[in-house]
């Protein structure tokens, strides 16, 4: 299939397909006239890179778990350490996350709790105090 109809097939911009093909993870044949071919395939393998970009993978780590031919097939065990590696990268992100959320509700409540009456410049200094004492207590 040409390059228009492998788009509307993916959803994904011809820009976006030739980028893919430049780094190696998709490939065409290219016809007498300079048209780019592709093999009905494709357009499974450009659903699997989207899919893993979204999951966090990056093009090398996507180009390392493509199959190279299909005689060799799937990595099966370096897709799987992958897998696991990137829920792991995950739940370490989610943990930075939540730690992150939790500084800044202490933050909004220590604001938001300043003594009646005292100047929002007064109120910054007293929260900016706080929060070097809280790291250096670290």
């Amino acid at each position: 299939m040409k390059i228009g109809e492998l788009a509307t097939r993916s959803g994904l911009a011809p820009s976006r397909i030739r980028f893919y093909e430049a780094s190696g993870l998709i490939s065409a044949q290219r016809q007498a006239n300079g048209y780019r071919e592709y093999p009905e395939q494709t357009v499974q393998t450009l659903g699997i890179i989207t899919c893993a970009q979204q999951s966090g993978f990056s093009l090398e780590e996507i180009r390392r778990l493509l199959p190279g031919t299909e005689q060799q097939g799937w990595p099966h065990d370096e897709l799987l350490a992958s897998l696991q590696r990137k829920v792991g990268e995950i739940e370490a992100m989610q943990q930075r996350l939540a730690q992150n959320k939790a500084q800044l509700l202490g933050i909004i409540a220590s604001i938001e709790g300043k003594p009646e009456g005292m100047p929002c410049t007064a109120n910054a200094e007293r929260v900016l105090a706080d929060l070097r004492s809280a790291r250096q207590g670290e």
